[in-house]
């Protein structure tokens, strides 16, 4: 027989075994999303400014779909890019790793691995039909990186970044193969890509909407080459050319997402549904265009291709009816490699382990949580730069073996007073983060820094 004391360790080795099950189960429920699976759109744009969307102070270009998104849901303000380039950006987006880990660091030809877990594998495996439209850049045809041998159940756009510099191409990309665009063959200019990208877009909408569905649309728009069937609704104005036609691509782009936005609703999914926008890295000075003509960046310094806070932090909105309060602006800082585990969480499934990225969920949900204690950038381009925000400091370094620059983002946001000197805990923290940011990379060294 077993003694009282046997029986009382007994009894509290149960009772800790039901409180431990409580807490996990409050864990979930704190978290996870109040709808079962609901569908998850993700609208990336090219290269758009923070300050080139009405809501974010752009008082030229016309963003009237994209404003009244964000008196739907939430508005970030600190929302920020993988990377200030495209491909390296996209990756920490699909994979929830960030530039000091995942193996897509800089621009180039090195593609996702076979072992890369991907937010679209995740909810491949989670029951979701997943597409992508329009640009991938983490893997040339035949790859292992290409989109249908990492998630995608289909893809239609362009594998290249470059090839992604032309609207009217002769090909694109559909699944593993090439389609040929009749109508831009011999040098002709018939079928804007970006239009294509839309309709691609709605007609994968009617095809799934009665299944859970994950569509990531990735637009080109307003990327490099300010190509644009029509540049109205600015043909009157008297700016110049080039800066009429990215006017037009931006609010042609708008008007497209008003479109996914009236096909949910048509199709009576728009409350089971959740839409991300935002974009992959700060405006360029491309195609003849002045980032400075429309105050592409608003208050922040720099743009495309600096660790700057205009080449990073990005306009970015979360819209879902009845589960986002909408009307809401948020300053919490978030970065792209956090939206796969949110989706994992969306789609209530485990995140991978050693990711970088932690679910914005709570948030999204209107509970108080804790930010990153650090996030963390580096970029390959011009020597080995890093860039790292912890809470309200941003550090810079941008030469290899320079001091790091310090900047007060809360009382600085343009980050136009060095404060290093005045700040040398502040610093020592940060160089001892530092340290071990970042794993080393075959293909993305941190090089010495030769001056050129």
């Amino acid at each position: 027989m077993s003694t009282a004391n046997e029986r009382s360790a007994s009894l509290r080795r149960r009772l800790r075994g039901v409180v431990a099950s409580l807490v996990i189960f409050w864990s979930w429920a704190i978290t996870a999303a109040p709808v079962a699976k609901p569908n998850i759109i993700f609208i990336l744009a090219d290269d758009l400014g923070y300050g080139e969307v009405g809501c974010y102070g752009q008082e030229q270009i016309k963003t009237p779909y994209l404003d009244q998104m964000a008196r739907e849901g939430i508005r970030f303000t600190s929302c920020y890019a993988g990377c200030t380039v495209c491909a390296p950006s996209r990756c920490t987006l699909m994979t929830g790793l960030h530039t000091g880990h995942a193996r897509i660091r800089g621009n180039g030809t090195v593609p996702l691995g076979p072992s890369d877990m991907t937010v679209a594998k995740m909810l491949k495996d989670a029951g979701y039909r997943t597409s992508l439209v329009g640009k991938w850049g983490l893997g040339e045809e035949g790859s292992t990186g290409i989109p249908t041998r990492q998630g995608f159940d289909e893809f239609f756009g362009y594998l290249n970044q470059v090839h992604a510099h032309f609207y009217y191409t002769d090909y694109l990309i559909k699944d593993d193969r090439r389609v040929t665009i009749e109508g831009n063959l011999n040098d002709q200019k018939k079928v804007y890509s970006h239009d294509l990208f839309t309709s691609n877009a709605l007609e994968f909408l009617e095809r799934s909407h009665d299944h859970p569905f994950f569509l990531y649309l990735a637009y080109t728009i307003p990327h490099f080459n300010m190509e644009v069937p029509s540049d109205e609704p600015y043909s009157k104005e008297s700016w110049p050319q080039v800066e009429r036609n990215k006017a037009a691509m931006i609010t042609r782009m708008d008007h497209d997402i008003g479109r996914v936005f009236q096909k949910l609703k048509d199709l009576g999914i728009d409350e089971k549904t959740i839409v991300f926008f935002t974009s992959d890295n700060g405006p360029h000075n491309e195609g003849g265009v002045n980032v400075k003509y429309f105050h592409g960046s608003g208050p922040l310094q720099g743009f495309k291709r600096d660790l700057y806070e205009g080449g990073i932090r990005e306009p970015s909105m979360v819209r879902w009816p009845g589960v986002v309060k909408a009307g809401q602006v948020s300053d919490f800082p978030w970065a792209f490699w956090d939206f796969l585990p949110t989706a994992c969480d969306l789609a209530h499934v485990q995140s991978p382990q050693n990711i970088d990225g932690v679910s914005i969920l709570p948030v999204l949900l209107g509970r108080s949580e804790s930010p990153h204690p650090f996030f963390y950038w580096e970029f390959h381009e011009r020597g080995f730069q890093q860039a790292v925000r912890m809470g309200d400091w941003k550090a810079i370094r941008l030469k290899q073996d320079k001091p790091l620059k310090l900047f007060n983002l809360k009382s600085d946001i343009g980050e136009r007073r060095d404060v290093a000197a005045e700040n040398p805990d502040v610093i020592a923290r940060i160089e001892d983060y530092l340290k071990t940011a970042r794993t080393e990379s075959p293909d993305w060294p941190a090089k010495k820094d030769s001056g050129k």
